[in-house]
């Protein structure tokens, strides 16, 4: 490794605020890192004195530094979030979660539509949120839907209608698509959508009552029940989302720190009420201080690109950090509102906070439980097949319907469990159909045959099969170029093909390994063997579907590729296509009056 000149560097170094960049002898950017004062802060890493032990390795492997210079302690700050998404440096701490947060969206449609989003705001419409998963969005989507009858369908399925649906049956849509309700009443549920999703419900549940009241008295006692369900159900919704605190819009965030592992809770408040909370664990570097830890998650967490719309007017921190009020000014520009950022002791904050603590260490003990328990089974599984180390495993699973369509799944999991990521599917082709053994080698040589990282390589591949299966796969690597030879080992099922009786196979299936059913190492293999199963089936549904909708459109003479996606995209899918009549089809772009009455007399005879 080449030796930096750190003096020579520092004689050159402006004061002025900043971004800097250490790389390492491969180039590598390994850490990134902001300052008011470029030259005080970089110099204060070449110290004599330095006690960090983490700080020590960092410069130990620093052989450049690239700097950019900014305007203010702001931009630096803006800038430094950016190149840490960018590079992932390995002495930086990591919050490993890049998904957009979710919206409710209600568009600007002659009949507005009540939809989940996620993503860049293409749509024209009003965004409520964010939420803090797509699960608190589907709950409160699937909530309103009984309270509000406003469509929730997508927009081809919509103008497709030529009766009502479903959801108009169960009471919960009034189908503005076929006129069953008027536009008024419509425009008046989409009003209470609003109101209840910026906190007004209280004023939703007095124009209720005062409709209630008013149907009662003109005796048309059927309208005043459904509106007394509406405000029963609204009420109800309201108890299980309020909170008793005074605070409109706040985030809360709770830290706890057990046995090595950092737990960051946060808590979102808004218009009143508990959104929900997530707990995040951030990727940290050995011997980082809390300060620093929680100082790079909020910088990381609400200085990300788009992450505009989930800046609270109030952040209530755990304890103090030097760069809050950089941050806060930071958030202020972005957000183009006062934000600020507290640390409390006392009242009603305190104790969310306290709350938000609580659960951060209680998910700290229940993520390390779960690993506890995953690396127990690892360990015993090490054990069984005499390994010294279990990094990574694969598992290969075949699936087909009378050897039509036949797809492959490749499943991985690492030391943490399943790795869904490095998940794959292969469409089987060019084999006899229900040839499992030449689809296994088919996908084995579709994983395999283009490997160039080593470290990829599974320490054991797991074959979901009997001796067939694995001694083809076995065939397969004869031949293998790279030096680590992963351990093949067959998953064969019992003959009651019951859990706990498999049978595992090794070479060749000549020999087998003795495991017992209540085995936590039997149960981890039997968690891959399921993943894998799982996994294929789903692709091979996937592909069967997808066979099933071009195959009916496929056999009308003059339908090609282009009218197929016309009508399956205007119309909403095949379902749509299926149930449209003759004059809608003819709306269709593309399709003659002629061409639709084929198409509607193809698909009904066909039945």
């Amino acid at each position: 490794m080449s030796e930096f000149d750190h003096v020579q560097f520092l004689k050159t170094l402006s004061s002025e605020p900043g971004v800097y960049r250490m790389l390492d002898n491969d180039n590598q950017v390994i850490y990134v890192g902001k300052a008011k004062s470029l030259k005080k802060r970089v110099s204060s890493y070449f110290r004599s004195n330095i006690t960090d032990s983490k700080t020590r390795v960092l410069v130990s492997n620093i052989c450049n530094i690239e700097v950019t210079l900014t305007n203010t302690e702001t931009e630096a700050l803006l800038l430094e979030n950016n190149l840490i998404k960018k590079y992932q440096p390995r002495y930086n701490i990591l919050l490993r979660d890049d998904k957009s947060y979710p919206y409710i969206l209600l568009t600007n449609h002659k009949h507005p539509r009540l939809a989940f989003h996620r993503g860049s705001r293409k749509v024209k419409g009003e965004y409520f949120g964010p939420f803090p998963s797509a699960g608190a969005v589907s709950e409160s989507l699937r909530l309103m839907q009984k309270i509000f009858p406003v469509r929730q369908c997508e927009d081809a399925y919509y103008r497709a209608r030529s009766r009502p649906c479903l959801q108009y049956q169960l009471k919960r849509c009034s189908a503005p698509c076929v006129n069953k309700v008027s536009e008024d009443e419509y425009a008046q549920q989409v009003d209470y959508v609003r109101k209840f999703l910026t906190g007004k419900s209280h004023e939703v549940i007095a124009d209720l009552i005062a409709k209630m009241e008013k149907a009662s008295e003109q005796l048309n006692f059927e309208l005043a029940a459904k509106v007394r369900d509406q405000i029963m159900l609204l009420r109800k919704m309201q108890e299980q989302q309020s909170i008793s605190g005074n605070f409109a819009e706040m985030d809360v965030v709770g830290f706890a720190h057990l046995n090595g592992l950092n737990g960051i809770h946060l808590l979102m408040i808004r218009d009143h009420k508990v959104l929900g909370s997530k707990t995040y664990f951030p990727k940290v570097p050995k011997d980082s201080q809390e300060q620093e830890i929680l100082t790079s998650f909020l910088g990381q967490y609400y200085l990300a690109p788009g992450a505009t719309g989930r800046i609270a007017k109030e952040i209530i921190l755990p304890f103090e950090i030097e760069e809050s009020d950089a941050l806060g000014e930071a958030l202020t520009q972005i957000s183009e509102r006062k934000v600020s950022l507290k640390v409390v002791t006392r009242g009603e904050r305190a104790q969310y906070l306290q709350l938000a603590n609580k659960n951060a260490l209680n998910s700290i003990t229940v993520k390390q439980s779960t690993q506890d328990s995953i690396n127990k089974r690892y360990a015993q599984l090490k054990a069984t097949l005499r390994l010294d180390d279990i990094n990574r495993m694969e598992c290969f699973d075949i699936s087909h319907t009378m050897g039509e369509n036949t797809v492959a799944s490749c499943v991985v999991f690492d030391s943490q469990g399943p790795n869904n990521k490095e998940y794959r599917r292969y469409n089987v082709t060019g084999i006899t159909g229900g040839d499992d053994y030449a689809a296994m080698e088919f996908a084995l040589n579709k994983r395999y045959n283009k490997l160039v990282d080593e470290e990829k390589i599974p320490d054991v591949i797991f074959i979901d099969g009997g001796k067939g299966q694995l001694g083809r796969a076995e065939q397969y690597f004869e031949n293998w170029p790279h030096t680590k030879m992963p351990l093949l080992v067959g998953v064969a099922k019992g003959t009651s093909r019951k859990p706990g009786l498999e049978t595992l196979l090794i070479d060749g299936g000549r020999k087998t390994i003795p495991m017992d059913s209540d085995a936590p190492a039997l149960h981890l293999i039997q968690h891959i063997r399921d993943e894998s199963h799982r996994f294929a089936i789903a692709g091979h549904r996937n592909k069967r579907q997808k066979q099933r909708t071009q195959s009916l459109l496929e056999e009308i003479d003059g339908v090609g590729s282009k009218r197929r996606q016309t009508l399956l995209k205007y119309l909403g899918g095949m379902q749509g296509v299926k149930a449209a009549n003759i004059e809608q089809l003819k709306k269709v772009p593309g399709i003659s009056p002629d061409m639709a009455e084929k198409i509607f007399n193809h698909l009904h005879d066909k039945g």
